[in-house]
């Protein structure tokens, strides 16, 4: 039977996903350990050196467009990611989670947002195409989005008033302290949950309301299937070993909200005035790479001046 150079690229994303995903989350990091900061710089270099491989396949496969597209996607999708942070940092706090058990959180997490994010995508295209309508609804609320996130002040959360968190603590029993990385275990014959699942729960959770950010921001880039889900995929997939590389400096990007603030309002202006004129691909690609550069550039040259005014 003979295949079409769309299903040989699917075919092709499938097996080196499968692949990176049992070596990355099955063998390397099967059993829970502390992250050290080399082996998140590593795990970290091998997606992104991944993700730009894949890129070449497109432009050579695809063309120049779709390879834009791709890296344009990707590098919104890694820019949310890096905001999406700060909110990890902030749940595994609350739950007193002990950093050589985060892994298999964030593992679990992963594995449910790359079936999250499916459905998502395939839900937005059909929706774009059924309902045009909604190319401005999405684009008002990526501009509202933007806003708050720009003057919404810090980040906080309370997953007490999570809906699967209250439906958990509902029907399951929840132990008061953890067992190990485990997220069940048997007590007195009955199957409760520990703290670690309520973390999973609010972990899956919060990968839905990142994606109602993230999706229609790619599909205001494309709406082509392939390039929404793959440059989806390498980001998401890069994200375990990039919370760890960075968990310790956050604090250093404080302006990178700014950016990612920018980038969310511009893409939905992009998106309002679709209709009236078309932005080019590269001058989004040049607007989000400008905008991720500028705010890294000011948090650590800002940074590095006040902490000299400290000093003296």
């Amino acid at each position: 039977m003979h295949m079409s150079t769309s299903d040989l690229l699917w075919a092709g994303f499938a097996v080196i996903i499968t692949i990176m995903i049992t070596l990355d989350l099955g063998v390397f990091n099967r059993k829970s350990h502390e992250v050290s900061f080399q082996e998140a710089l590593t795990w970290t270099l091998v997606w992104v050196s991944l993700a730009f491989s894949f890129n070449a396949g497109i432009l050579y496969f695809m063309g120049s467009t779709k390879a834009l597209e791709f890296l344009t996607g990707y590098l919104i999708e890694e820019s949310l990611s890096i905001d999406n942070l700060f909110v990890f940092i902030l749940i595994f706090s609350y739950f007193h989670v002990p950093r050589k058990y985060q892994p298999k959180i964030l593992k679990w997490g992963i594995l449910g947002a790359l079936v999250m994010r499916g459905l998502f995508i395939f839900l937005g295209i059909e929706l774009f195409e059924r309902f045009h309508w909604m190319i401005y609804l999405f684009g008002i609320l990526l501009i509202v989005t933007g806003i708050k996130m720009a003057f919404g002040g810090e980040e906080k959360i309370n997953p007490e008033k999570n809906l699967l968190v209250r439906l958990a603590r509902k029907f399951v029993p929840i132990t008061k302290k953890t067992y190990g990385d485990r997220f069940f275990i048997r007590r007195g014959g009955i199957l409760a949950a520990t703290p670690l699942f309520l973390t999973l729960l609010v972990v899956e959770s919060s990968d839905v309301i990142f994606a109602i950010d993230s999706i229609p921001a790619i599909l205001a880039i494309t709406k082509d299937p392939f390039i929404v889900y793959t440059s989806n995929v390498f980001a998401i997939m890069g994200l375990r070993s990039l919370y760890y590389l960075l968990s310790n400096v956050l604090e250093m990007f404080a302006h990178l909200k700014l950016g990612v603030s920018f980038i969310l309002a511009f893409i939905g202006a992009k998106m309002l005035i679709s209709s009236v004129y078309h932005i080019p691909i590269y001058f989004s690609l040049g607007v989000i790479v400008g905008a991720l550069a500028i705010s890294i550039f000011t948090s650590i040259t800002i940074g590095a001046k006040s902490k000299k005014c400290v000093k003296l």
